[in-house]
């Protein structure tokens, strides 16, 4: 039997307390965390007062395609890539500190979920490692925005300098609208 290391073991722990509170999910840290099961649904249960959230994770590129969750996944990968190139980060803890400065970036609206999970976050990267996305320069901005690889990219232009008709067109967005006074001084 192989004696663990003490040390070892603390900064498993500490991954772990660190990426449940960026909302990573059990199968995430299953994958990345050398604890078991039972340990981490336990720290889990301990740091959120609640079980983890059952459910499959993501497991479709077209989520990061469509205009809104595409900007913000844009974001992320370009925040993650640079850190990778240039600043020697790598695996969980490249994504831990890209999602970071992401949410420093985007921060959610007080009581609202961030559009980029953590764990989607974390899948996107694994997207990336496999080949199913890429980055497509925008032929308008220049900016670097991600795409499926089987698409057609060559003359790309991104979801900011090409809106869709229905952008910003949000439930939350109408009931904003409904709620504002008219400017009507009559």
């Amino acid at each position: 039997m192989a004696k663990k290391s003490v040390v070892s073991e603390a900064q498993e722990i500490q991954l772990a307390i660190e990426l449940i509170q960026l909302g990573a999910r059990l199968q995430l840290l299953e994958t990345e965390v050398s604890l078991s099961r039972e340990r981490l649904l336990n720290l889990y249960k301990e740091l959120k007062g609640v079980s983890p959230p059952k459910g499959m994770l993501p497991f479709s590129t077209d989520w990061f395609i469509t205009w809104q969750p595409n900007i913000h996944s844009s974001l992320f990968i370009n925040i993650h890539h640079f850190l990778v190139e240039h600043a020697g980060a790598t695996g969980i803890e490249a994504v831990m500190k890209a999602y970071k400065l992401y949410l420093e970036q985007m921060p959610p609206e007080p009581g609202e979920e961030p559009l980029l999970s953590l764990t989607r976050a974390w899948t996107l990267v694994r997207f990336f490692s496999s080949k199913m996305l890429a980055m497509a320069t925008c032929g308008k901005c220049g900016g670097k925005f991600v795409v499926n690889c089987l698409d057609l990219n060559a003359d790309y232009v991104c979801g900011l300098c090409h809106m869709p008709s229905r952008a910003g067109k949000t439930r939350k967005a109408r009931d904003e609208a409904i709620a504002a006074p008219t400017g009507n001084a009559g």
